[in-house]
């Protein structure tokens, strides 16, 4: 069940008649050497951190240890409870859990990072908002998480989701195309839909640049993981409508790379150059003085 790139997993697919998801599953029983009950159990864990780490700021908002932010998530959630939100209802809750995630973070608390700590609320932003409004169980989304496993390992292994290496598309961009992935089999799309819709997302955030305020994984972060779960589901939404992608995931996780190596180091995660070096973020992070 090992697969090196997005082509081989498609195949394995076709040959085995198994979505992603189940491939992924069970390549992490053979490559792990666990059985599948010791390989369910540690993703039940998973999607518990996960839940815990997107709801508790909702309720409890907590300041960040930059203070640069804190209670984003509540505002929203108090926005979207009085009738003031203009998003609708799944996107609505898939940004406000993204943002609680990244508030969970940058208090030191537990998350996980999919893939990486400063894009740890999307994949559970948007497959949280999914189950919420669609009543999707727990095993379900269980399993969407092995599909949006399937993506990170593609990118770490042929690509990076390092925001110093490839700038914010890489963290951001990789953790939004898992979101899609995985997005994409909950709703019934093929193999195949699911990768177009990765491809997809990472065309529309091609050229993200990473720039922390202060150096710290709270702003722009934040906001970019509200955008990324937008991203995704509107890469979900087209896949499944049937728009075509011309350029298969295996081509644009490579023109990702090449890109991301080929943005100056002020704006791969240096917080010399981008927001990081506006007057303003200087200022309030008062680390730039």
């Amino acid at each position: 069940m090992d697969f090196k790139n997005a082509k081989e997993l498609l195949r394995l697919c076709e040959e085995q008649n198994l979505p992603i998801s189940e491939i992924m599953r069970q390549r992490e029983i053979q490559v792990g050497e666990r059985d599948a009950a010791e390989t369910d159990k540690k993703m039940a864990r998973v999607l518990e951190i996960m839940k815990e780490a997107a709801c508790s700021p909702i309720q409890h908002p907590i300041r960040s240890m930059g203070g640069l932010i804190g209670g984003e998530s509540k505002k929203l959630s108090e926005h979207f409870a009085s009738g003031g939100g203009l998003c609708g209802e799944l996107l609505e809750k898939a940004m406000i859990y993204a943002m609680a995630t990244l508030e969970t973070n940058a208090s030191m608390g537990l998350i996980v990072a999919s893939p990486t700590a400063g894009s740890a609320g999307i994949v559970p932003g948007l497959l949280l908002a999914f189950q919420k409004v669609y009543e999707i169980s727990d095993e379900a989304i269980r399993q969407a998480l092995f599909n949006a496993g399937a993506v990170g390992y593609l990118a770490m292994r042929n690509a990076t989701v390092a925001g110093a290496v490839g700038g914010c598309q890489a963290e951001v961009g990789i953790a939004s195309a898992m979101a899609a992935s995985a997005a994409v089999e909950l709703m019934d799309g093929t193999p195949k839909q699911c990768l177009d819709a990765a491809s997809t997302v990472l065309m529309n955030m091609l050229g993200l640049v990473c720039d922390p305020v202060g150096g710290l994984v709270e702003y722009p972060c934040q906001n970019r993981n509200a955008a990324g779960v937008a991203n995704a589901l509107i890469a979900t939404e087209m896949t499944l409508a049937g728009v075509p992608q011309l350029i298969p995931f295996d081509e644009m996780l490579e023109a990702m790379y090449k890109v991301g190596k080929r943005l100056p180091a002020e704006l791969r995660e240096t917080a010399l150059g981008g927001c990081a070096a506006t007057p303003s973020a200087c200022e309030a992070c008062h680390l730039c003085h």
